[in-house]
């Protein structure tokens, strides 16, 4: 853009140096023709207003074109903003959802756990329930066999007596 600017402010100083050095000619008196009517004026100033007027409608036209993409820079940067903070609010959410999913989830597991727990340690009071059952019987079982070796003794110890007495 620099390079263009740079052209047509050449070419503008051609024609103004131009003009400056041919002005006698510029402003010499000329009969022209509109077509229905003829009179006399200046040529060369009648052509160099209409490149000035020329010249001014582009640079009108240049700074509406500068207006209208400046306004539709702002714009599409208001835009942006706003999609990019959509964008920010449902990545948010997202991640709320994500925590509380898994919010969810750990509940769920230590529930499971306490589940899982309580049920081991009641098998475990089971198993020693009858565990200690099993070992009192064993204990009375063991006993009762005990007096039962005892009781044999004892009579075979009797009748040892009898037999020593009656020898």
């Amino acid at each position: 853009m620099y390079l263009r600017t740079l052209l047509i402010v050449l070419v503008l100083g051609i024609v103004v140096i131009f003009a400056l050095l041919n002005w006698s000619v510029f402003i010499a008196p000329t009969t022209l023709s509109i077509g229905f009517t003829t009179f006399d004026a200046p040529l060369g100033l009648i052509l160099l207003g209409a490149i000035a007027m020329l010249t001014l409608l582009f640079l009108i036209y240049l700074v509406y074109l500068q207006a209208t993409a400046l306004m539709e820079s702002r714009q599409y940067s208001r835009e942006l903003k706003s999609q990019r903070e959509l964008a920010d609010r449902a990545e948010e959410s997202r991640f709320t959802q994500l925590r509380s999913s898994l919010e969810s989830e750990l509940r769920q597991l230590t529930s499971q756990i306490v589940d899982s727990n309580s049920a081991t340690v009641s098998r475990l009071d089971g198993l020693d329930h009858e565990l200690r059952a099993a070992i009192e019987q064993s204990t009375n079982s063991l006993a009762a066999y005990l007096g039962e070796i005892e009781d044999r003794i004892e009579r075979a110890g009797g009748r040892i007596k009898e037999i020593q007495r009656e020898t």
